[in-house]
């Protein structure tokens, strides 16, 4: 596994209506490639401020290909999703 660690950023500011808050979010991966426990390189709980979510990115097999998707719900009941494509290479 690679040692590198990083805090991904999701932006939902634009799409969030005027008022609304983000209350809860989740981060969730998935891979291509070769790793037992793709979901280990989501580290802890995303934290939400203000329109953005933010979670801690840890490790990863280098020749993956991991996609990161940030799920995100409004205080008006909407769901809005973001994603991201993480090649790790050695």
């Amino acid at each position: 596994p690679v040692a590198e660690q990083f805090d991904a950023v999701f932006d939902f500011s634009v799409d969030l209506p005027t008022g609304e808050t983000l209350t809860a979010s989740t981060v969730s991966s998935l891979y291509s490639g070769s790793d037992s426990s793709p979901t280990a390189l989501v580290s802890g709980a995303a934290t939400v401020s203000g329109g953005q979510v933010t979670q801690l990115i840890i490790g990863g097999v280098a020749g993956n290909v991991y996609l990161l998707t940030c799920t995100a719900v409004t205080s008006g009941g909407q769901t809005l999703v973001r994603a991201g494509y993480l090649v790790v290479i050695a």
